[in-house]
């Protein structure tokens, strides 16, 4: 679920903190995935009827591929671009969540009782509305997967816990620019950019939504505990919704009163019943500290394809297409070896000039920001300690 209406509530509040970009402007990044929503998305978008039939992507066999079509394809489109994929996986779901899990399989069992009934009066697209409700990503298509990823030459990462928070941890402690997911609590845990609609096919011709947790943070004038505390009240995995409780009453309830605690007392019980199970302050903790290997202990490797590896499993076991698949090492191959200039911001950093230090040259100029207002803005431009560093084969 990640956070209910975060992402609509931000582009009207802090606006400038959500550049839409294309994928190739993420070139020499490494981004870390959301495996297991990226798969989910693959699965579901391959389900379809059509005279009563089920269609979705199998092979010869009548096994469903959808997840390994879908994970190869879009992992080679990334790779194509540039960018370095990090796939990260569920671990065990934290406690708190076991209540939200609860209802999922219900309304999941409730859809396939619809489905049951839209297959009897004959209507595919209640059919198919139904059947997507009851999608869930197997075990067995998690393993392959990772199997799949491994192939490749591309880093996996099983987190112990949340997909989101781990990733959240890799581009906090530098393992990672930045995370690609649909849950919008990729923020909540903390990650300072985050990347939606990475996982989109090009044929929906949707912009990537890069968002800043810094400009959010700057912009909305929230410390990040009270950020956090704006998510929990607006819907979050971890505890119930308080009844009668919008985003936009969220937003005023945090500006105003600072804490879910202090708005909670100003509320009119009468009018808003809070619910018993409402754990906001575990919640709270748990977004704050959640459970993940630290990044310090995260080998990230990126390797050379196995292509016999490959063939053996997504030709011979799968049934792909065979120069599908070579065509595909090439490709992973391609994108190892080629020679190409770094990205800008990796040899130089751009800094405010500072009030007091009137000897540095100012660099001035104009500058178009996310709102589309042009603002002088001057600074100056260092070379990174770093320096110019040739590309390294890994």
């Amino acid at each position: 679920m990640g956070i209910l209406g975060l992402s609509k509530l931000l582009y009207e509040k802090a606006p400038n903190a959500i550049k839409e970009q294309e994928l190739k402007n993420f070139f020499g990044r490494r981004v870390a995935i959301d495996a297991s929503m990226s798969i989910y998305q693959f699965i579901i978008a391959m389900k379809g009827f059509q005279d009563g039939q089920g269609m979705e992507l199998t092979n010869e066999q009548g096994e469903v591929t959808s997840h390994l079509n879908g994970l190869f394809a879009r992992t080679l489109r990334m790779i194509d671009e540039g960018i370095k994929p990090i796939y990260v996986f569920d671990g065990k779901p934290p406690q708190l969540k076991a209540e939200e899990l609860e209802t999922r399989r219900q309304k999941a069992a409730e859809a396939e009782k619809e489905f049951e009934k839209a297959k009897d009066a004959g209507d595919d697209e209640m059919m198919e509305k139904m059947s997507k409700r009851t999608v869930r990503v197997s075990r067995e298509q998690i393993e392959e997967c990772k199997r799949l990823l491994l192939l490749m030459g591309v880093p996996v990462v099983q987190a112990p816990s949340e997909a989101e928070a781990q990733c959240a941890e890799l581009v906090k402690k530098g393992k990672a620019w930045g995370v690609g997911t649909e849950d919008m609590d990729a923020l909540t845990f903390g990650s300072t950019i985050m990347l939606r609609h990475l996982n989109i096919s090009e044929a929906k011709k949707r912009p990537i939504a890069e968002i800043h947790l810094d400009d959010v943070l700057q912009t909305t004038g929230f410390s990040m505990n009270q950020f956090i505390d704006l998510c929990i009240l607006l819907g979050c995995d971890y505890v119930p919704k308080v009844p009668g409780i919008g985003p936009q009453k969220a937003w005023e309830g945090i500006q105003r009163y600072g804490s879910i605690d202090a708005f909670l007392e100003s509320l009119d019980t009468t009018k808003h019943t809070i619910p018993p199970d409402f754990y906001y302050k575990e919640a709270r903790a748990f977004f704050q500290n959640p459970e993940v290997t630290p990044a310090e202990e995260v080998d990230i490797q990126f390797t050379e394809p196995d292509e016999e590896g490959l063939v053996q499993f997504l030709v011979k076991e799968k049934l792909f297409n065979p120069e599908r698949v070579r065509k595909g090492v090439a490709r992973l191959r391609a994108a190892l070896t080629k020679k190409t200039q770094g990205r800008l911001d990796s040899f130089f950093t751009i800094t405010r000039a500072a009030p007091a230090a009137k000897e540095r040259t100012p660099l001035a100029g104009t500058k178009r920001p996310r709102d589309g207002k042009t603002v002088h803005v001057s600074g100056t431009l260092q070379k990174s300690t770093s320096g110019h560093k040739k590309a390294v084969r890994k």
